[in-house]
Protein backbone atom coordinates (compact mmCIF):
# COMPACT_ATOMS: atom_id res chain seq x y z
CA UNK A 1 0.00 0.00 0.00
CA UNK A 2 1.24 3.48 -0.91
CA UNK A 3 0.59 6.21 1.65
CA UNK A 4 1.15 9.86 0.78
CA UNK A 5 1.15 12.60 3.44
CA UNK A 6 1.13 16.22 2.32
CA UNK A 7 2.45 18.32 5.16
CA UNK A 8 5.36 18.23 7.53
CA UNK A 9 4.07 19.68 10.79
CA UNK A 10 2.13 18.51 13.85
CA UNK A 11 -0.78 16.84 12.03
CA UNK A 12 1.25 15.07 9.38
CA UNK A 13 4.01 13.94 11.73
CA UNK A 14 1.57 12.47 14.26
CA UNK A 15 -0.25 10.68 11.47
CA UNK A 16 3.02 9.22 10.19
CA UNK A 17 4.12 8.04 13.62
CA UNK A 18 0.74 6.53 14.47
CA UNK A 19 0.49 4.77 11.12
CA UNK A 20 3.89 3.17 11.72
CA UNK A 21 2.69 1.79 15.05
CA UNK A 22 0.25 -0.41 13.14
CA UNK A 23 1.95 -0.81 9.77
CA UNK A 24 5.72 -1.04 9.41
CA UNK A 25 5.78 -2.23 5.79
CA UNK A 26 3.68 0.07 3.60
CA UNK A 27 5.47 2.69 1.54
CA UNK A 28 5.06 6.23 2.89
CA UNK A 29 5.92 9.43 1.07
CA UNK A 30 5.87 12.76 2.91
CA UNK A 31 5.70 15.89 0.76
CA UNK A 32 6.40 19.39 2.07
CA UNK A 33 6.78 22.72 0.29
CA UNK A 34 8.71 24.08 3.29
CA UNK A 35 12.37 23.24 3.24
CA UNK A 36 14.32 21.80 6.14
CA UNK A 37 13.52 19.77 9.19
CA UNK A 38 10.09 19.90 10.88
CA UNK A 39 9.75 22.80 13.29
CA UNK A 40 7.21 24.16 15.77
CA UNK A 41 5.33 27.34 14.87
CA UNK A 42 4.68 27.82 18.58
CA UNK A 43 8.39 28.48 19.11
CA UNK A 44 8.78 31.27 16.54
CA UNK A 45 8.11 34.14 19.01
CA UNK A 46 10.69 32.73 21.42
CA UNK A 47 13.27 32.75 18.63
CA UNK A 48 12.50 36.40 17.86
CA UNK A 49 12.73 37.28 21.55
CA UNK A 50 16.16 35.68 21.70
CA UNK A 51 14.98 33.00 24.15
CA UNK A 52 15.73 30.20 21.68
CA UNK A 53 18.51 29.64 19.19
CA UNK A 54 17.56 29.01 15.58
CA UNK A 55 18.11 25.24 15.74
CA UNK A 56 15.95 24.96 18.86
CA UNK A 57 12.85 25.52 16.73
CA UNK A 58 13.23 22.08 15.13
CA UNK A 59 11.18 19.20 16.55
CA UNK A 60 12.68 16.30 14.60
CA UNK A 61 16.26 15.55 13.54
CA UNK A 62 17.87 14.90 10.14
CA UNK A 63 17.45 11.14 10.44
CA UNK A 64 13.76 11.28 11.34
CA UNK A 65 12.29 10.20 8.00
CA UNK A 66 14.87 7.44 7.63
CA UNK A 67 13.93 6.23 11.09
CA UNK A 68 10.25 6.26 10.09
CA UNK A 69 11.07 4.42 6.84
CA UNK A 70 9.50 7.23 4.84
CA UNK A 71 10.57 9.01 1.67
CA UNK A 72 10.69 12.79 2.07
CA UNK A 73 10.13 15.17 -0.87
CA UNK A 74 10.55 18.94 -0.65
CA UNK A 75 8.22 20.14 -3.39
CA UNK A 76 4.85 21.85 -3.63
CA UNK A 77 1.69 19.94 -4.50
CA UNK A 78 -0.20 21.80 -7.22
CA UNK A 79 -2.98 19.34 -8.04
CA UNK A 80 -4.66 16.12 -6.95
CA UNK A 81 -6.08 13.61 -9.44
CA UNK A 82 -8.43 11.51 -7.33
CA UNK A 83 -9.41 9.35 -10.34
CA UNK A 84 -5.91 8.13 -11.13
CA UNK A 85 -4.93 8.57 -7.46
CA UNK A 86 -1.94 10.75 -8.15
CA UNK A 87 -0.43 13.83 -6.54
CA UNK A 88 1.03 16.28 -9.08
CA UNK A 89 4.02 18.35 -7.94
CA UNK A 90 5.29 21.75 -9.08
CA UNK A 91 7.90 20.16 -11.36
CA UNK A 92 5.14 18.12 -13.08
CA UNK A 93 6.30 14.91 -11.42
CA UNK A 94 3.65 12.61 -9.98
CA UNK A 95 3.37 10.48 -6.85
CA UNK A 96 0.78 7.71 -6.78
CA UNK A 97 -1.15 6.80 -3.66
CA UNK A 98 -3.62 4.30 -2.31
CA UNK A 99 -4.44 6.52 0.64
CA UNK A 100 -3.76 10.23 0.85
CA UNK A 101 -3.57 12.48 3.90
CA UNK A 102 -3.89 16.23 3.41
CA UNK A 103 -2.17 18.08 6.26
CA UNK A 104 -1.26 21.24 4.39
CA UNK A 105 -2.07 23.62 7.24
CA UNK A 106 -2.88 27.27 6.69
CA UNK A 107 -1.25 30.44 5.42
CA UNK A 108 -1.28 33.97 6.76
CA UNK A 109 -3.86 36.19 5.09
CA UNK A 110 -3.52 39.87 4.23
CA UNK A 111 -6.44 42.29 4.52
CA UNK A 112 -7.28 44.44 1.45
CA UNK A 113 -5.12 47.40 2.49
CA UNK A 114 -3.16 49.14 -0.30
CA UNK A 115 0.57 48.87 0.25
CA UNK A 116 0.73 45.51 2.03
CA UNK A 117 2.23 43.94 -1.07
CA UNK A 118 5.38 46.07 -0.74
CA UNK A 119 8.79 44.96 0.51
CA UNK A 120 9.14 45.37 4.25
CA UNK A 121 5.73 43.87 5.09
CA UNK A 122 5.92 40.52 6.87
CA UNK A 123 3.91 37.83 8.63
CA UNK A 124 4.94 35.73 11.62
CA UNK A 125 3.50 32.37 10.62
CA UNK A 126 6.37 30.29 9.25
CA UNK A 127 10.01 29.71 10.10
CA UNK A 128 10.93 31.65 6.98
CA UNK A 129 8.82 34.57 8.25
CA UNK A 130 10.69 34.54 11.55
CA UNK A 131 14.04 34.36 9.78
CA UNK A 132 13.09 37.34 7.59
CA UNK A 133 11.95 39.34 10.61
CA UNK A 134 14.89 38.61 12.90
CA UNK A 135 17.30 41.17 11.34
CA UNK A 136 14.73 43.93 11.92
CA UNK A 137 14.33 43.18 15.63
CA UNK A 138 16.90 45.76 16.70
CA UNK A 139 16.58 48.33 19.46
CA UNK A 140 15.12 51.62 18.31
CA UNK A 141 13.38 50.27 15.20
CA UNK A 142 9.71 51.16 14.74
CA UNK A 143 7.19 48.48 13.80
CA UNK A 144 3.49 48.46 13.01
CA UNK A 145 1.59 45.30 13.99
CA UNK A 146 -1.76 44.85 12.27
CA UNK A 147 -4.26 42.85 14.33
CA UNK A 148 -4.46 41.88 18.00
CA UNK A 149 -4.82 38.12 17.97
CA UNK A 150 -2.34 35.65 19.50
CA UNK A 151 0.13 35.88 16.62
CA UNK A 152 0.04 39.68 16.43
CA UNK A 153 0.48 40.22 20.14
CA UNK A 154 3.26 37.65 20.36
CA UNK A 155 5.02 39.61 17.62
CA UNK A 156 4.44 42.85 19.52
CA UNK A 157 5.76 41.32 22.74
CA UNK A 158 8.86 40.00 21.00
CA UNK A 159 9.49 43.45 19.52
CA UNK A 160 9.05 45.19 22.89
CA UNK A 161 11.49 42.80 24.58
CA UNK A 162 14.07 43.66 21.90
CA UNK A 163 13.67 47.40 22.45
CA UNK A 164 11.56 48.33 19.44
CA UNK A 165 8.87 51.01 19.32
CA UNK A 166 5.60 49.19 18.68
CA UNK A 167 2.23 50.34 17.37
CA UNK A 168 -0.65 47.85 17.29
CA UNK A 169 -3.73 48.64 15.21
CA UNK A 170 -6.96 46.69 15.77
CA UNK A 171 -10.15 47.23 13.78
CA UNK A 172 -12.39 45.95 16.61
CA UNK A 173 -13.16 47.76 19.85
CA UNK A 174 -11.01 45.42 21.96
CA UNK A 175 -8.13 42.98 21.67
CA UNK A 176 -8.44 39.22 21.22
CA UNK A 177 -12.23 39.21 20.71
CA UNK A 178 -12.30 35.48 19.93
CA UNK A 179 -9.87 34.38 22.64
CA UNK A 180 -10.64 36.45 25.77
CA UNK A 181 -13.77 37.86 27.34
CA UNK A 182 -14.00 41.60 27.94
CA UNK A 183 -12.54 41.43 31.48
CA UNK A 184 -9.57 39.32 30.43
CA UNK A 185 -8.98 41.49 27.37
CA UNK A 186 -8.95 44.62 29.50
CA UNK A 187 -6.40 43.10 31.90
CA UNK A 188 -4.09 42.18 29.04
CA UNK A 189 -4.61 45.53 27.37
CA UNK A 190 -3.55 47.31 30.57
CA UNK A 191 -0.30 45.31 30.58
CA UNK A 192 0.32 46.01 26.90
CA UNK A 193 -0.03 49.75 27.43
CA UNK A 194 2.09 49.53 30.59
CA UNK A 195 4.94 48.16 28.47
CA UNK A 196 4.75 51.15 26.15
CA UNK A 197 2.86 49.78 23.17
CA UNK A 198 0.88 52.37 21.21
CA UNK A 199 -2.37 50.39 21.09
CA UNK A 200 -5.06 51.76 18.80
CA UNK A 201 -8.53 50.18 18.85
CA UNK A 202 -11.45 50.93 16.53
CA UNK A 203 -8.80 51.94 14.01
CA UNK A 204 -9.03 51.40 10.27
CA UNK A 205 -5.82 51.36 8.29
CA UNK A 206 -6.50 53.07 4.96
CA UNK A 207 -3.18 52.54 3.19
CA UNK A 208 0.55 52.09 3.70
CA UNK A 209 3.03 53.96 1.53
CA UNK A 210 6.60 52.87 0.88
CA UNK A 211 9.12 55.65 1.60
CA UNK A 212 12.38 56.35 -0.22
CA UNK A 213 14.35 55.58 2.95
CA UNK A 214 12.93 52.04 2.99
CA UNK A 215 10.38 52.70 5.72
CA UNK A 216 6.62 53.00 5.53
CA UNK A 217 4.07 55.76 6.13
CA UNK A 218 0.86 54.50 7.73
CA UNK A 219 -2.47 56.19 7.10
CA UNK A 220 -5.23 55.49 9.63
CA UNK A 221 -8.73 56.88 9.21
CA UNK A 222 -9.22 60.01 11.32
CA UNK A 223 -5.62 60.04 12.60
CA UNK A 224 -2.34 61.69 11.68
CA UNK A 225 -0.05 59.57 9.46
CA UNK A 226 3.01 58.06 11.14
CA UNK A 227 6.17 56.32 9.96
CA UNK A 228 7.54 52.88 10.81
CA UNK A 229 10.52 50.85 9.65
CA UNK A 230 8.55 47.68 8.88
CA UNK A 231 5.12 46.07 9.21
CA UNK A 232 3.92 42.74 10.63
CA UNK A 233 0.51 41.52 9.47
CA UNK A 234 -1.32 39.19 11.85
CA UNK A 235 -4.94 39.51 10.78
CA UNK A 236 -5.83 35.86 10.31
CA UNK A 237 -5.05 32.72 8.32
CA UNK A 238 -6.72 30.66 5.62
CA UNK A 239 -6.53 26.89 4.97
CA UNK A 240 -4.25 25.75 2.15
CA UNK A 241 -6.76 24.15 -0.22
CA UNK A 242 -6.00 25.77 -3.59
CA UNK A 243 -4.48 22.60 -5.06
CA UNK A 244 -7.85 20.82 -4.61
CA UNK A 245 -9.59 22.95 -7.21
CA UNK A 246 -11.36 20.73 -9.71
CA UNK A 247 -11.55 17.73 -7.39
CA UNK A 248 -14.63 16.23 -5.75
CA UNK A 249 -13.28 16.88 -2.25
CA UNK A 250 -15.90 18.91 -0.38
CA UNK A 251 -14.65 22.21 0.98
CA UNK A 252 -16.42 24.80 3.08
CA UNK A 253 -13.89 27.07 4.72
CA UNK A 254 -11.64 24.05 5.07
CA UNK A 255 -11.90 20.40 4.02
CA UNK A 256 -14.95 18.71 5.52
CA UNK A 257 -14.09 15.52 7.44
CA UNK A 258 -15.98 13.03 9.58
CA UNK A 259 -15.03 11.59 12.97
CA UNK A 260 -12.50 9.31 11.28
CA UNK A 261 -10.84 12.26 9.49
CA UNK A 262 -12.18 10.94 6.17
CA UNK A 263 -13.25 13.29 3.41
CA UNK A 264 -16.14 12.54 1.06
CA UNK A 265 -13.66 11.01 -1.42
CA UNK A 266 -12.66 7.43 -0.72
CA UNK A 267 -9.05 7.09 0.40
CA UNK A 268 -8.51 10.78 1.10
CA UNK A 269 -8.18 12.09 4.66
CA UNK A 270 -7.54 15.60 6.03
CA UNK A 271 -6.26 16.84 9.39
CA UNK A 272 -5.00 19.93 11.17
CA UNK A 273 -5.55 23.58 10.23
CA UNK A 274 -6.84 22.61 6.80
CA UNK A 275 -9.62 20.36 8.13
CA UNK A 276 -13.12 21.18 9.36
CA UNK A 277 -13.94 18.43 11.78
CA UNK A 278 -16.13 17.48 14.74
CA UNK A 279 -15.94 19.25 18.08
CA UNK A 280 -16.52 18.26 21.69
CA UNK A 281 -19.81 20.18 21.63
CA UNK A 282 -21.30 18.21 18.77
CA UNK A 283 -20.65 20.54 15.84
CA UNK A 284 -19.88 18.51 12.74
CA UNK A 285 -17.47 20.83 10.96
CA UNK A 286 -15.38 23.50 12.68
CA UNK A 287 -11.76 24.58 12.16
CA UNK A 288 -9.66 24.81 15.31
CA UNK A 289 -6.24 25.88 14.03
CA UNK A 290 -4.44 24.69 17.14
CA UNK A 291 -1.35 22.55 17.67
CA UNK A 292 -3.05 20.06 20.08
CA UNK A 293 -6.00 19.62 17.70
CA UNK A 294 -3.62 18.93 14.82
CA UNK A 295 -1.84 16.28 16.87
CA UNK A 296 -5.09 14.60 17.91
CA UNK A 297 -6.49 14.58 14.38
CA UNK A 298 -3.21 13.25 13.00
CA UNK A 299 -3.25 10.29 15.36
CA UNK A 300 -6.81 9.36 14.38
CA UNK A 301 -6.05 9.61 10.67
CA UNK A 302 -2.81 7.67 10.97
CA UNK A 303 -4.56 4.79 12.74
CA UNK A 304 -7.46 4.71 10.30
CA UNK A 305 -5.25 4.77 7.20
CA UNK A 306 -3.59 1.64 8.59
CA UNK A 307 -6.95 -0.14 8.70
CA UNK A 308 -8.30 0.79 12.13
CA UNK A 309 -11.67 2.43 12.67
CA UNK A 310 -11.11 5.03 15.37
CA UNK A 311 -13.39 8.00 15.97
CA UNK A 312 -12.25 11.42 17.08
CA UNK A 313 -13.99 12.62 20.23
CA UNK A 314 -13.94 16.12 18.83
CA UNK A 315 -11.65 19.10 19.13
CA UNK A 316 -11.82 21.37 22.16
CA UNK A 317 -10.40 24.78 21.45
CA UNK A 318 -7.79 25.83 23.99
CA UNK A 319 -5.50 28.83 23.58
CA UNK A 320 -2.62 29.42 25.99
CA UNK A 321 0.16 31.97 25.80
CA UNK A 322 2.35 34.12 27.99
CA UNK A 323 3.11 37.65 26.88
CA UNK A 324 3.74 41.04 28.45
CA UNK A 325 4.58 39.13 31.65
CA UNK A 326 1.07 37.77 32.02
CA UNK A 327 -0.47 34.40 31.15
CA UNK A 328 -3.72 34.32 29.19
CA UNK A 329 -5.70 31.23 28.28
CA UNK A 330 -9.19 30.20 27.23
CA UNK A 331 -10.97 26.96 26.45
CA UNK A 332 -14.32 25.91 25.07
CA UNK A 333 -17.34 28.19 25.36
CA UNK A 334 -16.06 30.87 27.70
CA UNK A 335 -18.31 33.75 26.64
CA UNK A 336 -21.29 33.86 29.00
CA UNK A 337 -24.86 33.99 27.70
CA UNK A 338 -28.29 34.39 29.25
CA UNK A 339 -28.83 30.68 29.98
CA UNK A 340 -25.36 29.87 31.27
CA UNK A 341 -23.96 29.82 34.80
CA UNK A 342 -20.78 31.82 35.26
CA UNK A 343 -18.36 31.39 38.12
CA UNK A 344 -15.92 34.28 38.51
CA UNK A 345 -12.84 34.28 40.74
CA UNK A 346 -10.97 37.58 41.04
CA UNK A 347 -7.74 38.39 42.85
CA UNK A 348 -7.21 42.09 42.27
CA UNK A 349 -4.11 42.24 44.49
CA UNK A 350 -2.21 39.66 42.46
CA UNK A 351 -3.89 40.45 39.13
CA UNK A 352 -5.45 37.01 38.70
CA UNK A 353 -8.77 36.37 36.99
CA UNK A 354 -10.67 33.12 36.45
CA UNK A 355 -14.00 32.55 34.78
CA UNK A 356 -15.63 29.13 34.53
CA UNK A 357 -18.76 28.74 32.40
CA UNK A 358 -21.31 25.98 32.96
CA UNK A 359 -24.49 25.07 31.13
CA UNK A 360 -27.08 22.91 32.88
CA UNK A 361 -24.46 22.34 35.63
CA UNK A 362 -21.97 20.95 33.11
CA UNK A 363 -18.69 22.82 32.44
CA UNK A 364 -18.42 24.11 28.88
CA UNK A 365 -15.51 26.52 29.04
CA UNK A 366 -13.36 28.96 30.91
CA UNK A 367 -10.73 31.64 30.72
CA UNK A 368 -7.84 32.65 32.98
CA UNK A 369 -5.56 35.69 33.07
CA UNK A 370 -2.65 36.18 35.46
CA UNK A 371 -0.44 33.57 37.08
CA UNK A 372 0.85 30.71 34.93
CA UNK A 373 -0.39 28.31 37.63
CA UNK A 374 -3.96 29.09 36.61
CA UNK A 375 -3.52 27.33 33.26
CA UNK A 376 -3.48 24.03 35.17
CA UNK A 377 -7.07 24.74 36.12
CA UNK A 378 -8.09 24.55 32.47
CA UNK A 379 -6.15 21.32 32.20
CA UNK A 380 -8.23 19.90 35.06
CA UNK A 381 -11.41 21.15 33.40
CA UNK A 382 -10.64 19.69 29.98
CA UNK A 383 -11.67 16.05 30.67
CA UNK A 384 -14.72 17.25 32.62
CA UNK A 385 -15.90 19.24 29.61
CA UNK A 386 -15.41 16.29 27.29
CA UNK A 387 -17.13 13.87 29.66
CA UNK A 388 -19.97 16.34 30.33
CA UNK A 389 -19.35 15.95 34.05
CA UNK A 390 -22.36 17.33 35.96
CA UNK A 391 -20.52 16.80 39.27
CA UNK A 392 -17.87 19.36 38.39
CA UNK A 393 -17.66 21.91 41.23
CA UNK A 394 -15.83 25.17 40.44
CA UNK A 395 -15.35 26.13 44.10
CA UNK A 396 -13.82 22.77 44.98
CA UNK A 397 -11.50 22.88 41.98
CA UNK A 398 -10.30 26.36 42.86
CA UNK A 399 -9.47 25.53 46.46
CA UNK A 400 -6.39 23.63 45.40
CA UNK A 401 -5.17 26.50 43.27
CA UNK A 402 -5.56 29.01 46.07
CA UNK A 403 -2.70 27.31 47.84
CA UNK A 404 -0.43 28.49 45.05
CA UNK A 405 -2.02 31.82 44.20
CA UNK A 406 -3.34 34.36 46.68
CA UNK A 407 -6.86 34.00 48.11
CA UNK A 408 -9.60 35.62 46.08
CA UNK A 409 -13.07 37.04 46.27
CA UNK A 410 -15.88 34.95 44.82
CA UNK A 411 -18.91 35.85 42.79
CA UNK A 412 -21.15 33.03 41.63
CA UNK A 413 -23.89 34.44 39.48
CA UNK A 414 -26.52 33.26 37.02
Amino acid sequence: MNIVIIGNSAAGLNALETFRKYDSDSKITVISKEKGKPYSRVLLPYFLRGKLQHDDMYIRDEKYFDTMNAEYIEKEVVKIDEVSKEVILDDNSKVSYDKLLIATGSSAAKPPIPGLEKEGVYHMWTKEDAENLEPFFKEGKKVLVLGSGFVSLQAAWAAITKGLEVTVIELADRIMPSVLDSKGAQMLMDKIIEFGVDLRLNAMTKKIEKLENGGHRVFVEGQEPFDVDFVIVGTGVRPNVGFLEGTEVKIDRGILVDKGMRTNVDGIYAVGDVAQGPTTFGEANVIHALWPTAMEMGKIAGANMSGKDFEYEGSLNMNVTQLFEITVASMGMFMDGASEEVFIDIDEKNNNYVKIVLKDCIPVGGTVVGSSELVKLLGVMRPSIRKKDSKFNPEEILKGFHKKVASSQFDYRY
